[in-house]
């Protein structure tokens, strides 16, 4: 006997004695609650999609590739278990489907900090998380943001200025009008 078939050829044996069993009133299984738990753990598999890709990272940290897929699955997975266990409503009320846009976000940012350090990670790193912060936020962000946004811009100015008349002064250099 081959070793390749012994352990499939036992496992298909005991579910067809477990099916049997069943199907004779001998034992009493409620298939839909087990298979409503195991439902329940899908996105699980996600999840150890993702440790699997960063695990495959570990070991050779030169395929910093692997860090976009793990990222996504890992995050994806954490939305899903998350929606399953307290409910899908979150996925809108709370505006989690904005972590869809920020999984693949979340992965440039992998890959530029802990691969190669290449802005063209960066930039739709910065991007992604950026549009995903401000739909998590919803209406009540975009009170707070432009006005902030307004301050940070007027505080820039307001620096660039000041800077600019410090060289000026430190230069000894002098606007004078020459007729």
């Amino acid at each position: 006997m081959e070793k390749k078939s012994l352990v499939p050829g036992v496992i298909l044996i005991a579910i067809g004695l477990l099916f049997l069993a069943t199907n004779l009133n001998l034992v009493w299984i409620d298939w839909y609650d087990i298979w409503s738990e195991f439902w329940s753990l899908w996105p699980l598999a996600l999840v150890a999609g993702g440790v699997l890709f960063w695990l495959g990272w570990l070991k050779n940290r030169s395929e910093y590739g692997l860090l976009m897929p793990g990222t996504i699955l890992l995050v994806y997975g954490l939305l899903f278990w998350y929606c399953m266990e307290f409910g899908w409503w979150h996925m809108g009320e709370d505006r989690l489907w904005a972590l869809f846009i920020m999984a693949p976000g979340l992965g440039f940012l992998a890959m530029y900090a802990l691969g190669k350090q290449d802005k063209g990670f960066l930039v739709p790193a910065i991007i992604l998380i950026g549009l995903g912060v401000i739909f998590m936020g919803g209406s009540y962000f975009w009170e707070i943001f432009w006005p902030v946004v307004f301050i940070l811009v007027g505080v820039w100015l307001l620096m660039k200025g000041r800077k600019k008349s410090d060289e000026n002064v430190a230069g000894g250099t002098t606007s004078v009008d020459v007729k």
